[in-house]
């Protein structure tokens, strides 16, 4: 079995069951913001600083995510690079911002936290909120794959 196939099967098994579908998946794609955010307000070492403003934790977290999804398929990881260039600007946009990233970040995990485990209330509860936030990345993915098979677009 295929790499991808194995990841997405697996998301897809523990989220059979999912309440409140509709706040759980925005609830996973802020987690994925969130923790970016959190990943990118982290200090850098100088020489990532004069290579890029943008080069720092969250976007190399970012850029190793990208590099995986070109591993598992490639058609998946093209469909991704515009969620993950957002994740990126969305970024870009709070550093910019009058407010701390540190703290945007901080109140979004929060707040996805909340959502998954109300998501996943029936199903594993907080046992299910860490197997999700292990899957952080996949999840995006996984999203982009039931609308690959909605199109027939294979990957």
């Amino acid at each position: 079995m295929p790499e991808t196939d194995r990841w997405l099967i697996d998301y897809a098994e523990n989220h059979v069951d999912i309440g409140f579908g509709g706040i759980y998946w925005v609830a996973v794609l802020t987690l994925v913001i969130s923790t970016t955010g959190l990943l990118w307000s982290l200090p850098v070492p100088d020489e990532f600083a004069q290579i890029s403003p943008v080069l720092n934790w969250g976007s190399t977290f970012l850029m190793a995510a990208v590099v995986y999804y070109f591993i598992i398929s490639m058609p998946l990881a093209i469909g991704m690079l515009p969620f993950v260039f957002g994740v990126a600007a969305v970024q870009i946009w709070l550093v910019e911002s009058p407010h701390s990233i540190l703290r945007v970040s901080a109140l979004l995990l929060a707040l996805s936290l909340a959502g998954l485990w109300l998501g996943q209330r029936g199903t594993g509860g907080f046992r299910a909120v860490i197997h999700d936030i292990q899957l952080m990345m996949i999840a995006p993915l996984w999203l982009l794959s039931v609308l690959y098979k909605r199109l027939g677009i294979p990957y």
